[in-house]
């Protein structure tokens, strides 16, 4: 089937073969206030677009999305805009450039489904937009693997960086690889083997209900199939090497999971600190003293929709925190390498704190407090007397808990077995009221 676009002056003519929408540039009906309208397509092209979506793709002041959408459409008369880079901060700016016209976002299948539609929905509310969907990748993915919703993970990567699947990896998990661009296999199969996941089945669904659709199988260990088409999701049936440990999203990952020179909230005091700082999905943390990174980096793991800035006075630490965030899955960490509380001045507002180190700078818990969204939890950790004292200020001060965690390990002593203790730790836990 063959499509095309004619344009005359700011009037356009769609040409699907076997269905014509015209256009002419007029108010919207008092029934679609929606001034976005996001587009799903998928890889027949305009050719399987419902009336109700080639009307908005003809009628559009401005169409964004990516090239190889933008290329389907040869009309004359209308903006075409890429999307920004970096992706999201520019988003904002890009449609209050273009505000008061009709905007058309071409995306790829259901926009819902880990795509632009969300972060649109999200962004500017439901009111402002409208999504016309087609059936997804995923939806087609699934149909051809005869793979159910129900214990299959949906990653969907944005460049050629496959650390978001190291978040999802557990032996007999499946996963659907929403693909950047062609070299995503590969990329995928180098992750899988890196992480003790080089047994892991690979199958590659290429165009996905388009005429040139293909599938292609593999290891992930073996993977030697070259780059195909741009446009291919990457099936994965988990499997692990032997002695490779999984990794839980709940709290409480080992002490050597992480890289650190010892600047790290260990293991179990990390999972009490988590667990006062209650990860719901959707919040924002602010790790401050990060260290490591590693409350940052399981408050993270614990839901996809979780987002938090580790704040580090050390150079090197803050590049190690990169390392592990993106080693453990969650590459979208935003490292902030300053001292609080100056550091903290332009962030975005936290649902969370957790305070590792530098309790006892002047000012800084106060700053955390008054920061705190209405409902937000704050949890501070001392282990010097003069930390102790600021937290013992804070807690008469504020309310909340106060407790005293000794933790003992069994050590070699002698030719027996011993106690042996850690230091002793004094944490505060705070709730903002409502």
């Amino acid at each position: 089937m063959v499509s095309s676009f004619r344009s005359v002056g700011r009037r356009h003519r769609l040409t699907l073969g076997w269905a014509t929408v015209k256009s002419v540039n007029q108010p919207p009906a008092a029934a679609s206030p929606a001034m976005i309208t996001v587009v799903g397509i998928g890889a027949d092209g305009l050719s399987g677009l419902s009336e109700q979506a080639r009307e908005a793709v003809a009628e559009a002041d401005v169409l964004i999305g990516g090239q190889r959408h933008l290329d389907l459409v040869p009309l004359d008369g209308v903006t075409k805009l890429s999307w920004p880079s970096p992706f999201r901060p520019g988003l904002q700016r890009l449609f209050d450039e273009h505000r008061g016209r009709k905007i058309t976002v071409l995306a790829s299948g259901d926009p819902m489904v880990s795509g632009v539609g969300s972060i649109l929905a999200k962004l500017f509310g439901m009111d402002a937009v409208r999504i016309l969907p087609t059936v997804s990748s995923v939806s087609l993915a699934r149909a051809r693997l005869g793979w159910s919703s129900h214990g299959v993970d949906v990653v969907r990567l944005v460049d050629e960086n496959a650390d978001r699947v190291a978040r999802f990896l557990t032996p007999r998990r499946r996963l659907l690889v929403l693909s950047a661009d062609a070299s995503t296999p590969g990329v995928v199969a180098e992750a899988l083997t890196e992480r003790g996941y080089g047994p892991s089945r690979m199958i590659v669904l290429e165009n996905l209900g388009g005429p040139g659709e293909r599938r292609f199988d593999g290891v992930a260990r073996e993977w030697n199939h070259p780059p195909g088409a741009a446009l291919n999701v990457v099936a994965v049936e988990c499997e692990s090497d032997h002695g490779t440990v999984p990794l839980p999203t709940v709290p409480g990952l080992p002490d050597e999971a992480f890289e650190h020179d010892r600047q790290l909230t260990k293991r179990d005091l990390r999972a009490s600190c988590l667990a006062r700082l209650m990860p719901v999905p959707g919040h924002h943390l602010w790790d401050v003293g990060a260290g490591s990174g590693s409350v940052a980096i399981e408050w993270m793991r614990a839901h996809p929709d979780n987002s938090a800035a580790a704040i580090e006075a050390d150079p090197e630490r803050a590049e190690r925190i990169g390392r592990n965030a993106r080693r453990l899955g969650v590459p979208d960490l935003f490292v902030v390498q300053g001292r609080a509380p100056k550091a903290l001045r332009d962030l975005q507002p936290p649902d969370a704190v957790f305070l590792g180190g530098g309790v006892s700078t002047p000012g800084l818990i106060e700053t955390c407090v008054k920061a705190l969204r209405p409902g937000g939890r704050l949890v501070a950790h001392a282990v010097t007397l003069e930390a102790e004292a600021v937290l013992g200020t804070a807690y008469a001060a504020h309310g909340g808990e106060l407790n005293r965690h000794s933790v003992e390990h069994a050590a070699p002593l002698g030719r027996y077995t011993g106690w042996q203790p850690a230091r002793t730790l004094t944490q505060w836990h705070f709730i903002k009221e409502e």
